[in-house]
């Protein structure tokens, strides 16, 4: 029984590194949470013993399943789909800006908006500056003609 556990673990995990190693970002998610499922499916059967379910009374003989390593999984399950789901979150927000999801579009897009907010930078601080400078004169004439 180990011995299927074990390559469980094994072609959930090289199928999760295997997906992060692609260039999509729907692919990075799915294979975090394979990755994640294979942490879970690995914690369970190290710690895999069988008795009676740890209810009080106990058994007698003192063989009962360890409920520690099923909540340890149980949080660990319910930690990894809320990292999924914020990913997933972030991954629409990221396609409704870009209409993309692949990783060499999206840097690529991020440098054309990094070279164009650089050409747009020095007209900003020059409009501001303007404007600050009107704004003195106006109130200074203002005073003056107090």
């Amino acid at each position: 029984m180990n011995m299927i556990f074990s390559l469980g673990v094994a072609v959930l995990f090289g199928a999760g590194c295997y997906l992060l190693l692609k260039r999509d970002l729907i692919r990075l998610i799915v294979g975090m949470a394979l990755i994640g499922n294979a942490a879970n499916l690995f914690i369970m059967s190290a710690a895999l013993k069988r008795g009676a379910a740890p209810v009080l009374p106990l058994p007698a003989d003192g063989a009962f399943a360890d409920p520690i390593v099923q909540s340890m999984t149980l949080t660990a399950i319910v930690i990894s789909f809320s990292v999924s789901t914020l990913m997933l979150a972030l991954v629409y927000r990221v396609y409704g800006a870009h209409a993309a999801v692949d990783l060499d579009e999206l840097s690529h897009a991020e440098e054309e908006d990094s070279a164009r907010d650089d050409l747009d930078a020095p007209d900003v601080a020059a409009n501001y500056l303007n404007e600050q400078f009107v704004d003195a004169n106006e109130q200074a004439m203002e005073r003056a003609n107090r």
